[in-house]
């Protein structure tokens, strides 16, 4: 991303920094509102069933973006005694990538039917690139989001699809090793192992699967 600013990209860097600020605050919102609907009001209490990217942004994980393109947000808390039903925590896990889901549906077809329809601002440069790259970061937000490792939501998603017994020593050893092996895999990223690239490739694939023009 720094990159961006030393080759004078300015307004890509702004464009980037935007479109993840409101998909991570979409992501979030997301968590929040079906975590209400199942029961638990504690993100709405602490402010967080709320589109306003203030009430989602960590600082930390926004000057992350800024400086190396990866990020987070602040996690949407929740109360599992408040729960009114014992698959609360799949639901609520899955949320958050299918509210990316639908974002990177929305933003991929507004991108098409732009031509088909001749919607001339929306066929200008810079909203195409816009229109673009919230339909690719929403769909890497949900795909890495999946990933069943530390504390992405991935790992709440996968003991539901487990026997009792694997699913069990699946949470223990994610527990132990979950966090380090995320780290790993982010640190393999920026030295240049191309995992991030894999996953994009997979986006680009889902992509066209999405639109329905």
């Amino acid at each position: 991303m720094l990159s961006l600013l030393m080759q004078g990209e300015y307004e890509i860097f702004v464009m980037l920094i935007i479109a993840i600020v409101i998909s991570l605050s979409f992501h979030e919102f997301g968590h929040a509102w079906t975590a209400k609907k199942f029961g638990d009001n504690t993100a709405e209490r602490m402010g967080r069933l709320t589109l306003n990217p203030v009430a989602h942004i960590d600082p930390m994980g926004l000057l992350m973006v800024a400086i190396i393109g990866f990020g987070y947000a602040k996690p949407v808390p929740t109360d599992p005694r408040n729960f009114n039903s014992p698959k609360a925590s799949l639901w609520i896990s899955a949320a958050g990538p299918a509210m990316n889901l639908l974002l990177a549906f929305i933003f991929i077809n507004l991108l098409v039917a732009a031509h088909i329809f001749q919607i001339d601002y929306l066929t200008t440069d810079g909203p195409q690139l816009f229109l673009q790259y919230m339909a690719q970061i929403n769909l890497l937000l949900m795909l890495f989001n999946l990933l069943p490792l530390g504390p992405l939501d991935g790992h709440y998603i996968l003991p539901y699809f487990l026997s009792r017994n694997v699913a069990y020593k699946y949470v223990q050893w994610n527990a132990q090793y979950g966090s380090i092996a995320l780290l790993s895999l982010i640190g393999l990223s920026i030295i240049g192992v191309p995992i991030f690239s894999f996953l994009m490739s997979i986006a680009r694939t889902l992509s066209s699967f999405l639109v329905i023009f």
